[in-house]
C-alpha cells in the first residue's frame, strides 16, 4: 500500500448529522440514480463540504460540477462515450471514475481521470462477480493512475485491501454501517 490512502463515501441523500460523524478526511461522492439531481440539496452538500474542508464530488455531470464548483466529478463505468481530459486543465478540478475491467481501465484514463475505482473487489449483495486480490491487482498494474478499491469492503475483509495496489477505498454499506471517526485507523 502506499502512503497516501485516500478513502471516498458514496450516498445518494444529504444526511448532515451522518456525514458529520465521519472522519473529515473522506471525501463524499453523492450520486442519485433514481431521480434527477435536485440543485438546492447539491449546494446545500456543496456548502456543508466546503464548511468541513470535505472534497465533493457530484457522479456523471461534470456540467453542473463545474457550475456549482465543485472538486470534481465521478465518472461511473457505463459512461463510456466522452473524453473530459481538457477538464483537468481547470484549476483543483479532479476527474475520477470507476471500471470493471482493463478496457473501461484505458477508457478512463482516455477520459482523463487521475484516480480509478476498481470495482468490486470483493463479493457484494447485488452481484456474485467480483474480482478478489489477484485479478484486481492484474488490471491496477495496466495503468499509472492512483487506483481506488470499490465493492464489497466490510469489517471482515478491509485489512485483505494491504494486499492490492490500492490508493484507497470507496465504500457505501460499510462506512454507513461504522461511520468510524478515525478510520484511518483501520489501515495503519
Amino acid at each position: 500500500m502506499h502512503n497516501f490512502f485516500k478513502i471516498y463515501y458514496f450516498i445518494d441523500e444529504f444526511n448532515r448529522q451522518e456525514i458529520q460523524k465521519l472522519n473529515k478526511n473522506i471525501s463524499i461522492i453523492y450520486r442519485n440514480y433514481k431521480e434527477n439531481y435536485n440543485l438546492k440539496i447539491i449546494k446545500k452538500l456543496r456548502d456543508f463540504c466546503f464548511a468541513q474542508k470535505r472534497e465533493f464530488y457530484l457522479s456523471n455531470n461534470i456540467k453542473l460540477a463545474l457550475k456549482l464548483s465543485l472538486d470534481g466529478v465521478y465518472i461511473p463505468s457505463f459512461n463510456k462515450l466522452c473524453n473530459f481530459k481538457n477538464l483537468n486543465s481547470k484549476k483543483n478540478f479532479k476527474i475520477i471514475g470507476s471500471a470493471h475491467n482493463i478496457f473501461e481501465l484505458k477508457n478512463k484514463e482516455n477520459q482523463g481521470c487521475i484516480s480509478i475505482f476498481i470495482t468490486p473487489l470483493f463479493k457484494t449483495k447485488k452481484s456474485n462477480y467480483f474480482l478478489d486480490i489477484i485479478k484486481f491487482n492484474l488490471i491496477a498494474k495496466n495503468t499509472k493512475k492512483k487506483i481506488v478499491a470499490l465493492g464489497g469492503i466490510n469489517y471482515s475483509n478491509y485489512k485483505k485491501i494491504k494486499l492490492t495496489k490500492s490508493n484507497g477505498l470507496s465504500s457505501i454499506s460499510w462506512i454507513k454501517k461504522n461511520r468510524p471517526k478515525n478510520i484511518g485507523r483501520f489501515f495503519k
